[in-house]
């Protein structure tokens, strides 16, 4: 039996149309939005535009708020503290609201090729890196971290480093 496999991407720098091309050159049917508020600075990206367009491409979008890095998590980040930001964002996945959002991104990659997106390109920059190998902890993912082809020109925000 094949290891089934769970997807990441970040959206950093691509367009909508890029995004959907390197998910459906992967074959993934869902994503799996793990952003803490799914708004965007670009429009297309926020839940409810980003939904609508990924539908139109044959993909599913849910969106998991429990998998998302806290506001605490976020300002650590931000400051450039990346220890202080992993043990605030490992603590956040052990408490029940973690958990819980683990079992449910677990339940829908086992049901359908999925994959985890957040808004940094890089996956070694982003919390999506700790989700996917919780999940893979837990149900024995293979982990493959998608990238875009960013053919289209988009300026996304800099990326930290962890």
């Amino acid at each position: 039996m094949q290891q089934q496999k769970l997807y990441t991407i970040g959206y950093e720098g691509a367009s909508v149309e890029d995004l959907a091309a390197a998910l459906r050159e992967a074959g993934v049917s869902r994503v799996l939005d793990i952003r803490y508020s799914p708004y965007s600075r670009r429009a297309e990206f926020g839940r409810e535009a980003l939904a609508a367009a990924l539908i139109r491409y044959g993909i599913a979008y849910t969106h998991i708020r429990e998998l998302g890095n806290p506001p605490a998590g976020r300002e650590a980040a931000r400051l450039g503290h990346s220890a202080a930001y992993r043990e605030i964002f490992t603590g956040h996945l052990a408490a029940p609201e973690g958990r819980a959002g683990l079992a449910a991104a677990r339940a829908l990659a086992q049901a359908e090729p999925s994959c985890l997106l957040c808004l940094e390109r890089a996956a070694r920059n982003c919390h999506r890196s700790m989700v996917a190998q919780a999940l893979a902890d837990m149900s024995g993912f293979e982990i493959i971290h998608l990238q875009t082809s960013r053919k289209s020109a988009h300026p996304g925000q800099s990326a930290f480093e962890f």
